[in-house]
């Protein structure tokens, strides 16, 4: 392996952290609309439940054959497993928005933009937090499958690198950084969330 354990983590870093900008670019506007619109989430709720359930294996072959063995298709495999359980707490989260307040608002004549971001917004934000750090963990359990892709580097493609040289320390080693990055991250999205909505888990 040409490349350092840092290197390796940087790559897989990389990796996930575009695949989860996409995601919330992506399925966050998506989930909005979803719980805005019933007509629309007819439509796509069918959809995103259908293909929500299958594992990114599964669907790994198809994604070669529409992108290649490049950088996008290992993108695209995490993006697509982190991609459904974003829209679906966002969805759910503009469904829990409190009708007296919503009422109340248009009583002092506040506009539809003015309910949405001031009152179903707010109300949405923990569920849409909650989604993204569900959806980085799907996108980190598919790492590894996705950087067996003809990857150079990657935590993934040096475990898989180890394993067929039985070297069972760096097997190790790649998993425990996984796992150390993970927790980390989710620490992290927790104490944002827990600054985001503070109100969030309290009697209102």
């Amino acid at each position: 392996m040409e490349a350092t354990l840092w290197q390796h983590l940087e790559t897989s870093l990389q990796r996930i952290f575009i695949s989860l900008i996409l995601a919330i670019l992506i399925g966050v506007p998506i989930g909005m609309i979803m719980g805005l619109n019933t007509w629309i989430n007819d439509l796509l709720d069918p959809l995103v439940e259908f293909y929500r359930p299958i594992p990114p294996l599964a669907y790994l072959p198809l994604v070669v054959i529409w992108l290649g063995i490049g950088e996008s298709t290992k993108v695209a495999l995490i993006f697509l497993a982190m991609l459904a359980p974003i829209i679906i707490s966002t969805k759910q989260g503009m469904l829990l928005s409190n009708d007296n307040r919503i009422r109340s608002i248009r009583s002092l004549g506040a506009k539809n933009r003015e309910v949405i971001t001031e009152v179903i917004l707010p109300s949405a934000l923990p569920n849409i937090l909650t989604g993204i750090r569900i959806g980085l963990g799907a996108g980190w359990s598919t790492l590894v499958a996705a950087e067996l892709i003809a990857a150079q580097r990657g935590l993934g493609y040096m475990i898989q690198s180890a394993s067929q040289f039985l070297v069972t320390d760096i097997v190790i080693l790649g998993i425990v950084v996984i796992a150390i990055v993970a927790l980390c991250i989710e620490v992290i999205l927790r104490k944002i969330q827990t600054h985001l909505t503070p109100w969030y888990g309290k009697c209102t």
